[in-house]
């Protein structure tokens, strides 16, 4: 054996060869990523610390090594080469040379397969091995050692893609936020148990994408549809060990690839079809995005892309010694967008969702993250000011979770104009005040008008504010009326993982019970809970499935369990499942239908002296206003507001000439009268929602000055009825009126018969 061959042999230890050599040209690197320009593929790959790069090229299905190539260039920091016989379909990855000194910082192994940070499609799944690690995984020496065994075989490997996708007459909803109502749900939990999408389709965009999926959705009235995350991600080794996977998808490998399980068919457009089938209905899509950590973990974790790429330059590491990362982040690594080539990479993938896919916003996992600097958080951070200034990213849906672990990382109400946050505050004082804690009055008021004092600052809206009761994480609306505590044993984890401060009530039984009282009682709490959320100012956010019911069980961080925990359970709706269904589009089309629930003003409760009226005048049960002394009344549990129409509505002072409302939240255990106040414009309130009664009826009439019998834990909304000479508020009212039934005829045609389907198990079309 002559030595070319022998030296051939250990570079393709699989077996790999150099039959077929390409011809490999310099290329650019104003590009990064392996883009296909019709004639060849340019390959680029940043890199500052860097020795050398190879790019290896596999047979399609990524199984065997067929030939490795030195990237001949480096240009700023950025190895390139161009390859005239590449074409879309060409599978890749990288092996990046450098020192290995974790002591410094640098984790180079070009003995590890890497996936390229702006790879547009993956192929095939990671399996866990030991030869993943950078490092001789359980040496004494730890991430000190150093492994020369090959990563290949275990790997996912990138494939080039044709971005090619014919739109058509596609247009973007492109939906006010004031008007934006956000359906939070799981690509696969959404449909892996829907009896009308194909069992192929199940679990992937291209289920998403079906007729009856979409035709469900819309008739609820949301706008907007937010997935969890879809970029590539990897199943954590401890929960791979547990026989678990990661369901939620909050541990990225790829910011540019959706993930491979999502995709019917092994084409990226599949993605972009559901788009546009979504936007064909009206719905904008919202993505779940995780920018803040990887998922190669601290340094104990494998060697997957980034930290084999330049570990120093993506990662923040310690000062002092920087063989340790900073965990802000409660991962193991927090992601470094101080540094201007990570800080692109981030841009540049977000760019990419909003321009080549054409998703409509982005919701930030541990947005804090994203805002900090060597200081700290701050507000106009490079990362913040970059967004604010680019031309596409300013003008798309920006939702913020504004929280981290590290120091000083609670930011509520610091986000920067633009952005809208989730509100904590709004969950936890609506759950507590419903579940009949003392005291909640003054907060649950200021959070009803959008939590004024946190976020009306900088000439910010009401809309920044996404009010929410659940989420994915943490317990469903069921669940929060079903249990006091969490039930997460099925994590592997005895019960240690998620929060224990729910705010829950389980209304006497824990789980599941027969009791008709009790039972009762939880499906009014459901009202309640939806009634206020979609009743105050802000961004409404509805978990999937609370709108008729869905259990977790009580598992309240049901992030691995990747099964009917999490999948929604279409056949299994029961009737009190389909009256709350029908209960949450009642909700829905009286907030869209009525002005004063989505003004785009902060309430003040302050008197206009010129127009002669208060925006909002919060009421006793004797329909007089607020006291100071009866805001702090520990034992007062329920409230009126008194939404006037008459309010100047924008900018320009003048009345408005709105529909006014009455709202009132009732949180004793007893029965109470509340007198129906005297205002001006009308004599007569008409009751357009009680959640004592589990439908919605024609709503009666009573009399301005009259009392009204409240029920035990009820919420309450009433309209105006104008008097006939104030014909222009009695026009308001009648137009809003038909377009709420107008839009509940729609709705009804297309929901109803599909919910019927569904739980009779129809088969798909």
């Amino acid at each position: 054996m002559d030595l070319t061959t022998l030296s051939n042999k250990k570079r393709f230890p699989s077996g790999a060869s150099q039959k077929r050599k390409s011809r490999v040209q310099e290329g650019s690197p104003r590009k990064l990523g392996a883009t296909w320009d019709g004639r060849g593929v340019n390959f680029a790959l940043f890199s500052s610390n860097a020795t050398k790069v190879e790019l290896c090229l596999f047979d399609q299905q990524g199984r065997r090594e067929v030939e490795r190539l030195e990237l001949p260039e480096y240009t700023d920091e950025i190895w390139h080469g161009y390859l005239p016989d590449a074409r879309p379909g060409t599978v890749y990855g990288y092996r990046v040379h450098g020192p290995y000194e974790p002591s410094a910082g640098h984790r180079f192994n070009p003995h590890k397969l890497l996936l390229d940070p702006y790879a547009k499609a993956l192929v095939g799944n990671l399996q866990w091995s030991d030869t993943l690690f950078g490092y001789r995984y359980g040496s004494a020496k730890a991430d000190l050692s150093f492994d020369r065994r090959d990563s290949a075989r275990f790997m996912p490997k990138c494939r080039v893609i044709d971005p090619a996708f014919t739109w058509g007459r596609h247009r973007r909803p492109q939906i006010p936020w004031e008007r934006t109502i956000l359906y939070e749900t799981h690509v696969r939990g959404h449909t892996m148990l829907h009896p009308l999408v194909p069992p192929a389709n199940r679990g992937t965009f291209a289920g998403m994408a079906q007729h009856e999926v979409i035709s469900y959705i819309k008739g609820l009235g949301v706008t907007s549809v937010e997935l969890l995350p879809v970029h590539a991600f990897i199943d954590d080794h401890f929960l791979v060990q547990q026989e678990l996977r990661n369901y939620w998808g909050y541990n990225t490998i790829g910011f540019f690839a959706p993930d491979p399980r999502y995709l019917a068919n092994p084409i990226v457009n599949e993605f972009k079809e559901m788009v546009a089938r979504l936007h064909d209905a009206g719905l904008e899509v919202i993505l779940d995005v995780v920018y803040n950590h990887t998922a190669e973990g601290n340094e104990q974790g494998p060697t997957l892309s980034f930290k084999g790429i330049d570990n120093a330059v993506y990662y923040r590491l310690l000062p002092d010694d920087p063989r340790l990362y900073i965990n802000d982040t409660g991962t193991g690594n927090t992601f470094n967008l101080t540094h201007p080539r990570v800080l692109q990479l981030v841009l540049d993938s977000l760019r990419y969702w909003a321009t080549e896919m054409r998703v409509d916003g982005f919701r930030f996992d541990l947005a804090t993250i994203l805002g900090r600097e060597l200081h700290g958080f701050d507000p106009s951070s490079g990362f913040f000011d970059a967004i604010c200034q680019d031309p596409v990213l300013a003008g798309v849906k920006l939702i913020a979770e504004p929280w981290d672990i590290g120091p000083g990382g609670y930011q509520v109400g610091n986000f920067p104009p633009g952005w809208a946050e989730w509100n904590d505050r709004y969950r936890d004082t609506v759950r507590a005040f419903w579940k009949g804690d003392e005291g909640k009055l003054p907060e649950l008021a200021a959070r009803l008008s959008a939590s004024g004092d946190l976020f009306h600052k900088r000439g910010r809206r009401p809309w920044v504010s996404v009010n929410l009761v659940t989420a994915h994480d943490g317990f469903t609306l069921q669940d929060l009326v079903s249990y006091n505590d969490k039930h997460n044993e099925a994590n592997g984890e005895d019960n240690r993982d998620g929060h224990s401060h729910n705010l829950s009530w389980n209304h006497g039984v824990e789980g599941p019970t027969e009791d008709p009282a009790i039972k009762a009682l939880r499906e009014r709490q459901k009202r309640n809970f939806l009634g206020t959320l979609l009743f105050s100012l802000g961004t409404p956010m509805i978990l999937a499935g609370d709108e008729f019911g869905r259990t977790q069980h009580g598992n309240n961080n049901a992030y691995c369990q990747d099964n009917e925990t999490n999948w929604i359970d279409w056949t299994r709706i029961d009737e009190d499942g389909k009256l709350l269904a029908d209960f949450t589009r009642e909700l829905i089309s009286i907030r869209q239908s009525y002005p004063l629930l989505h003004r785009n003003r902060f309430l003040t409760g302050e008197y206009d002296a010129e127009l002669d009226v208060k925006d909002v005048t919060w009421l006793t049960p004797e329909a007089t206003e607020m006291t100071p002394e009866q805001w702090h009344e520990v034992h007062g549990r329920c409230l009126g507001a008194l939404l006037d129409g008459r309010a100047q509505a924008s900018g320009i002072k003048k009345p408005g000439a709105d529909a006014t409302l009455l709202l009132i939240v009732n949180a004793h255990h007893e029965n109470l009268s509340f007198k129906l106040p005297e205002v001006a414009g009308g004599k007569t309130w008409l009751c357009l929602i009680d959640t004592k009664e589990p439908q919605r009826r024609e709503p009666p009439s009573i009399k301005a000055g009259d009392t009204y019998d409240v029920t035990d834990r009820s919420l309450l909304l009433f309209a105006l009825k104008p008097e006939r000479k104030s014909w222009l508020t009695l026009k308001s009212l009648a137009e809003m009126m038909q377009r709420e039934t107008e839009a509940k005829r729609k709705r009804d045609q297309g929901s109803d018969a599909d919910l019927s389907r569904l739980s009779r198990g129809a088969h798909p079309r």
